[in-house]
């Protein structure tokens, strides 16, 4: 099945073959969960909106028109059932103020500064600061460079035009570079 593309196997799933639909999700299911733990920022939620897009894509999957990539198509439903779950879940819960946002950053600070000698991977400390971003930022860098999606793909699948795209991640990108700089001080100069 590895050699097969995933319209190949949509048609296969659409044709009756149902149990192909685990390989679409084998294929995709790494990134679905980082897209959905970026918004979610806990691994229960995250792995219950990845659970519900899979599930989605499935019943829909009739709907999928191959006019851009199923990836594209699967991560707009993922964007969208984020959404919807943070929506749901703000209406359920209090809202944070400042002052335990700015705790919350003070210990990612500490508890970084703890593990310091441990953690020496720039992927770590990008992990972190992208971890710290506002969800629609974290989402839009790692649909762009983890993902490798062009702004016209991350357009469709977020519902925005790619200018829009671009200005956003040109943001999200100097957002990024603050966070690693509160985290890392002056080693950031040689991960940026």
């Amino acid at each position: 099945m590895q050699q097969q593309t995933d319209e190949d196997l949509i048609a296969e799933v659409l044709a009756g073959n149902t149990a192909v639909y685990s390989e679409l999700v084998k294929r995709h299911q790494r990134f679905v969960f980082t897209l959905a733990i970026r918004f979610a920022k806990n691994r229960e939620d995250a792995e219950e909106i990845a659970q519900d897009c899979f599930i989605k894509a499935y019943r829909g999957l009739a709907t999928y028109k191959q006019s851009s990539k199923f990836s594209t198509w699967l991560y707009t439903i993922t964007y969208t059932t984020a959404m919807s779950f943070l929506r749901k879940k703000r209406m359920n819960t209090q809202s944070i103020d400042d002052e335990e946002n700015t705790l919350q950053l003070e210990n990612h600070v500490s508890d970084f500064n703890a593990n310091l000698v441990e953690q020496k991977s720039a992927h770590v400390y990008l992990n972190m600061a992208i971890d710290m971003l506002a969800p629609e930022d974290a989402v839009i860098i790692t649909l762009f460079y983890k993902g490798e999606q062009s702004l016209d793909e991350i357009g469709m699948a977020l519902s925005m035009t790619s200018n829009t795209v671009k200005v956003k991640l040109h943001r999200a990108r100097l957002k990024l570079k603050e966070k690693l700089q509160l985290l890392l001080k002056d080693e950031v100069k040689e991960l940026i």
